[in-house]
C-alpha cells in the first residue's frame, strides 16, 4: 500500500473515533463497558442567573443511548466508582475528589394473571412523578446514589442532602426519559431531582446525576467516509448527526471559594470511572478503566498502542506520552488526506504542550505547574452569558471559553482542528494554519439550557400518550 494511501486509512479511522463525540469508545477495552466509557467533561464559571460565584462540573458517561432503548434502558454501575478530581495548585495530584456510588434498587412488581401475582418484564408498571417519589408502586426500579468528599489526606466524607432536610446521605436519579405515557412531565420530572448538597460546608452547592440529550456535535457519516466534506467550509454546512441520542451526566457545582484551597484562583479537573480488581465484583481494589480531562485527547493525539494505558493512568505520570502532543501524527495525516493543506513545522510543538498539558500563560497556567493532561479554569476570569459566549473560545477573543475550561457551546472539534493545524503558531511555521477548520456541524450557547444543568432534557423513547384499545 502507498504511504498516501495508508495516511488516508489511518485519518479516517482517527476521525472516526471522534465522530461519536469526544471521548466514546476511544480506546480499545472500554468499549466493552460502556457505563463507565467518559466521554465527555465540562467545566466552567455558571453562567446562570445568581450562580456567578460557583463552578459547573458536566461528566458524561455511557455513550449513544438510543432514546428508544428499552427495556432496561440506561443505568450507572453499581460496582463502579464514579470521580471528579480536582488539582488546586498544579501538581497534578488530585486534592480534592468527588466519588460518586450507584444503588439499583429492584422492587420486583407483580400483576395477577388467573390469581397468580407474576413479576412483570418491564421498568415499570404504570406513568410515575413529576415528584421524585410520585406514584412509587408503578416504578420497577429506582436508582440511588452516595457523594463522597475527599480532601488531600483527610477521611472521606460522605455528602448530605440538603433538599430531604440534611438527615439523608442518599440523593435519587430520574429514571431515563422512557416516553411521555410512562412520564407525562418528564422535564419538571427530572427538575425535582437537582438536589442541594451538604458538602464540605460549601454552601449552595448542588447535585444531579440523570439522563441528558447528547450535547456534542459532529457530522458523523461525513466524518467516518475519509472526511467526505469540505474542512474549511461553512461552519454550519453538515448536520449534526449525533443529536439524536442521549447520555447520562453527572452534574455538580460548587463554591469557587471552596475549590480554590492552593491560593491560585486556576484549577485544574478530570473524571475517571474505576472498575473492581476482580471481574466478579469482588476485593477492595479499584482499577481506573476511563480518564477525560481536555476532549478529543484519546481520540487525536494518543497513538493506538496506549490509548488503554492511557485510560488507566495518572495526569502526574504523563510524561511518557509527551511524544504524542510534541510531535502529533494527526497534522500530518491531515495533509497527506489533503495535499493542498501544510502542516506546521516547528518541533516539538510547545503551542500544544500549552494547549493540552500545562495550561496558556497568563490565561490558565498555574505557578509552578507539572506538565500533564487535563482541563484548566482560571477562576478569575468572569463568566458570559450564553448570548455573549463565542463558540470558538479563547480563538474568538473569549476568555472564559475553551481551553480555559470547556463550556457545553464551545466547538471543541473545529477549535482542536485549528489548534493542531497551527492556529497558535506564527505562519512561517504553520503555513495553513489561520485556515477555518471544521466539521461543519455547528454548535453554540444558545441551543442548551441557561440553567444548572445546562444540558438539554433527554429525548424521549416515545411521544404519543394515546393508547388504542384492540377490537375484539
Amino acid at each position: 500500500m502507498k504511504r498516501t494511501t495508508l495516511a488516508v486509512a489511518i485519518v479516517g479511522l482517527l476521525f472516526a473515533g471522534t465522530a461519536v463525540s469526544s471521548s466514546h469508545r476511544e480506546a480499545p477495552l472500554i468499549t466493552q463497558t460502556p457505563k463507565v466509557d467518559g466521554t465527555d467533561f465540562y467545566m466552567f464559571r455558571s453562567y446562570e442567573s445568581g450562580r456567578v460565584g460557583y463552578v459547573t462540573f458536566l461528566a458524561n458517561y455511557d455513550p449513544l443511548q438510543d432514546p428508544n432503548g428499552a427495556p432496561n434502558y440506561f443505568t450507572l454501575d453499581p460496582k463502579a466508582v464514579y470521580e471528579i478530581k480536582i488539582d488546586t495548585n498544579g501538581d497534578a495530584v488530585p486534592d480534592i475528589t468527588y466519588q460518586f456510588r450507584f444503588q439499583n434498587n429492584y422492587q420486583n412488581r407483580t400483576i395477577a394473571v388467573h390469581g397468580v401475582r407474576v413479576a412483570v418484564p418491564l421498568s415499570n408498571i404504570g406513568p410515575f412523578g413529576p415528584a421524585p417519589m410520585g406514584a412509587e408502586g408503578n416504578k420497577n426500579l429506582i436508582e440511588t446514589y452516595t457523594v463522597t468528599s475527599i480532601r488531600g489526606n483527610s477521611a472521606p466524607v460522605l455528602a448530605t442532602n440538603v433538599s430531604e432536610g440534611g438527615g439523608s446521605t442518599v440523593f435519587r436519579k430520574p429514571f431515563d426519559n422512557i416516553g411521555t405515557k410512562s412520564i407525562p412531565e418528564y422535564e419538571a420530572y427530572a427538575n425535582h431531582h437537582i438536589a442541594r448538597i451538604g458538602l464540605d460546608g460549601c454552601s449552595g452547592s448542588r447535585v444531579f446525576v440523570g439522563q441528558r440529550q447528547e450535547g456534542f456535535a459532529v457530522a458523523l457519516g461525513k466524518v467516518f467516509d475519509l472526511i467526505h466534506l469540505n474542512p474549511v467550509g461553512a461552519p454550519n454546512a453538515n448536520t449534526n448527526e449525533v443529536a439524536g441520542k442521549n447520555i447520562t451526566t453527572i452534574a455538580l457545582e460548587v463554591p469557587i471559594s471552596c475549590l480554590t484551597t492552593g491560593g491560585s484562583p486556576i484549577i485544574g479537573a478530570w473524571t475517571t470511572a474505576s472498575l473492581p480488581k476482580f471481574a466478579n465484583g469482588s476485593g477492595a481494589f479499584m482499577t481506573q478503566v476511563s480518564r477525560l480531562g481536555a476532549p478529543l485527547i484519546n481520540e487525536l493525539i494518543i497513538g493506538l498502542p496506549d490509548k488503554d494505558k492511557f485510560n488507566a493512568s495518572q495526569p502526574h505520570d504523563d510524561a511518557q506520552f509527551a511524544t504524542y502532543v510534541t510531535n502529533p501524527t494527526l497534522p500530518a495525516l491531515i495533509e497527506a488526506l489533503f495535499p493542498s493543506v501544510k502542516a506546521p513545522t516547528k518541533f516539538p510543538r510547545t503551542d500544544l504542550i500549552a494547549a493540552f498539558l500545562t495550561g496558556v500563560q497568563g490565561l490558565n497556567q498555574p505557578t509552578g505547574v507539572r506538565p500533564a493532561e487535563m482541563l484548566r479554569l482560571n477562576t478569575s476570569i468572569q463568566p458570559k452569558p450564553a448570548a455573549s459566549q463565542n463558540t470558538l473560545g479563547v480563538l474568538g477573543a473569549d476568555t472564559s471559553g475553551f481551553p480555559n475550561g470547556r463550556r457545553p457551546g464551545d466547538d471543541v472539534v473545529d477549535i482542536e482542528l485549528r489548534v493542531a493545524m497551527g492556529a497558535l503558531l506564527p505562519s512561517a511555521d504553520a503555513p495553513s494554519g489561520q485556515l477555518p477548520y471544521t466539521d461543519g456541524a455547528a454548535i453554540k450557547a444558545t441551543d442548551f439550557r441557561n440553567i444548572f444543568p445546562y444540558l438539554n432534557t433527554p429525548l424521549p423513547g416515545a411521544t404519543d400518550g394515546t393508547a388504542t384499545v384492540a377490537h375484539q
